[in-house]
């Protein structure tokens, strides 16, 4: 008996040096990610932690903008971050002006622009370009975000329509905050934003993806930060967000998983 629970007191202290030595490797990595990825992200983050031990601790914040919380302030003010999950071409000037790492941005996703109105709502005809523009010129109110989808639909698509000018007083750029949630509350009538975005925010309708002709296809990578404490496991995120695996959940949120169509 007394040679059993020697052995018995031996394996628990061995599962308890492993427990130890597993919590030692073990990391926390800091990650800010764009509200389009978020849903992917928020899909994914619980299976990551179970398979490698490593806990994250997660932001959000627009790919671009003047807001405090947008990743390029962020990063201009020295924030402790490991990994950041922002739009394709946002990232790379973050890469040039020295704040992630050279060579290690990871295409995730793709990601193309929807509308939505409050639900229950009207929907109106978004099909073809003739129909889209017509929808905006009846729209008592619009809002569209700060960051890709916004930029290029106030820069390039209105005014590529002709419209820029007639919808230009009912038109409203929302900084930071879902664009969903304006037209949830009743503050726009019609809202634009990356599909994955505006399918997470609850009393609104889809009302569709914009025609190919009027859409613009917006790419999401991540990269490590320069100066990331937790390099490695940022790496080890990067990989595993990137990898087959998680495509089927970055799918389900409205995203194109890098992965699937073969980009790199």
């Amino acid at each position: 008996m007394l040679l059993f629970r020697g052995i018995w007191n031996l394996a628990l202290v061995c599962a308890a040096s492993l427990a130890l030595a597993a919590a030692a490797l073990a990391d926390e990595v800091r990650v800010v990610s764009s509200g389009g990825f978020a849903p992917a992200f928020q899909a994914l983050a619980a299976e990551f932690e179970r398979t490698t031990g490593h806990h994250l601790i997660t932001q959000w914040g627009p790919s671009m903008g003047e807001t405090a919380g947008a990743i390029p302030k962020r990063l201009e003010r020295g924030e402790a971050i490991d990994v950041v999950v922002m739009v394709g071409y946002a990232l790379d000037d973050m890469v040039r002006q020295g704040k992630v790492v050279p060579g290690s941005g990871v295409l995730l996703a793709r990601s193309r622009i929807g509308a939505a109105v409050r639900a229950g709502a009207r929907k109106p005809d978004i099909s073809t370009v003739a129909a889209l523009k017509t929808a905006l010129l009846k729209a008592r109110s619009i809002a569209y975000s700060d960051s890709a989808s916004g930029v290029y639909l106030s820069k390039v698509l209105f005014p590529r329509l002709g419209i820029a000018e007639q919808i230009k007083d009912k038109s409203r750029m929302i900084p930071a905050d879902p664009v969903g949630l304006s037209v949830a509350r009743g503050e726009a009538e019609l809202g634009f934003q990356q599909v994955a975005e505006l399918k997470a925010v609850p009393g609104i309708d889809l009302v569709g993806v914009l025609p190919a002709e009027a859409n613009t296809v917006t790419l999401y990578s991540a990269g490590v930060v320069v100066g990331a404490r937790s390099a490695e496991a940022g790496r080890a995120l990067i990989r595993f967000l990137a990898s087959p695996a998680s495509a089927a959940a970055i799918n389900q949120t409205g995203l194109e998983a890098a992965s699937l169509v073969g980009d790199k």
